[in-house]
């Protein structure tokens, strides 16, 4: 089930829509699939690590899930590996 963004705060809505139409088909699905079930409930600091996600370019982040690249050490953090272990499409 899709997160709706009616009640969202704005920094919320922003999130969910750029996680959801990111350009990659593939980090559509995964980015998309892990702000519907945990946007809701992260931190502001978990939210700003969410939004430097949004800014890299989408082949960089799909080679570190995939483990084609080595994650870089400042993105190696508990809420990362929540994201590379949540099931992906």
């Amino acid at each position: 089930m899709s997160l709706s963004s009616a009640g969202l705060d704005e920094r919320r809505r922003r999130i969910l829509f750029r996680a959801r139409r990111r350009g990659l088909r593939e980090m559509d699905l995964v980015l998309g699939d892990f702000a519907d079930a945990h946007l809701i409930g992260l931190s502001e600091a978990e939210l700003a690590e969410v939004e430097v996600w949004l800014d890299l370019p989408d082949p960089d982040i799909l080679s570190w899930l995939t483990g084609e690249a080595a994650l870089p050490h400042k993105f190696d953090t508990p809420l990362f590996a929540k994201l590379k272990a949540a099931p992906n499409p």
